[in-house]
């Protein structure tokens, strides 16, 4: 299984780059898995759970996923040789992805690595978590990592939470620190830069698994298309 493997786990982070079209994002898919990806990223949520105060609701209704639309897109990465994998904002989400999807691996949003009750649920149902740390502390990483005890495999994910983020914000020494304070845990790198140079230098320097958004198209509407890699 996956997380027996020696090489380095490459995540495409389509998540919203499908700006909502099912048919591109099975497209994106096939062209992910093509290029060499191991698992296609997707985020799971709902717009009717996001307050109506929050500026990007109504771009959140545009890009959500359906519940059949989740199943479909299962059904196409494994099709296409790669597991689906997608990150829940909700506890309703994340019942879909291991009640009715069947996963048993998930990606724990930055966002959401204090959210204790979605962190106490994935925790009894989980095999595997990618756990992002954007702007945590080591203390708060510790804290979340607590509620994740049952789970068998944990990677921390070092990551700087700009879209896009510069050259000189990366922080790699992040991923020493991680491995030092974290000796029990794997760790891996969610890029925002533009361009490859830091995965690379991530995996040099100890990263099992690097994540990074994926595209087809850079000019299309939407924050990630500029970070994103292309197929190339």
């Amino acid at each position: 299984s996956l997380y027996m493997y020696n090489k380095t786990i490459i995540i495409a982070e389509i998540g919203e780059n499908h700006v909502g079209d099912m048919k591109r994002a099975k497209m994106m898919i096939a062209e992910a898995a093509k290029a060499g990806a191991d698992m296609v990223k997707f985020q799971s949520y709902l717009a009717s759970e996001i307050a109506d105060t929050d500026p990007e609701k109504e771009w959140f209704a545009k890009v959500q996923i359906s519940d059949e639309s989740h199943h479909e897109l299962k059904k196409c990465a494994e099709s296409n040789g790669v597991e689906f994998l997608s990150t829940p904002f909700s506890l309703n989400r994340a019942k879909l992805l291991f009640e009715e999807l069947g996963l048993q691996k998930v990606k724990i949003g930055s966002s959401e690595m204090l959210n204790f009750p979605l962190l106490n649920y994935i925790n009894q149902r989980a095999q595997v978590v990618f756990l992002s740390t954007g702007m945590a502390t080591l203390n708060e990483i510790k804290l979340a990592l607590a509620h994740l005890i049952k789970v068998k495999v944990c990677y921390i994910m070092h990551c700087v939470t700009q879209y896009p983020v510069q050259i000189e914000d990366v922080n790699l020494n992040t991923l020493l620190t991680l491995k030092s304070v974290f000796p029990g845990y794997k760790i891996g790198y969610s890029d925002h830069t533009i361009g490859t140079l830091a995965p690379i230098v991530a995996v040099a320097m100890g990263a099992q698994v690097i994540e990074k958004h994926f595209t087809l198209d850079k000019t299309l509407t939407g924050t990630d298309h500029i970070l994103s890699t292309t197929p190339q």
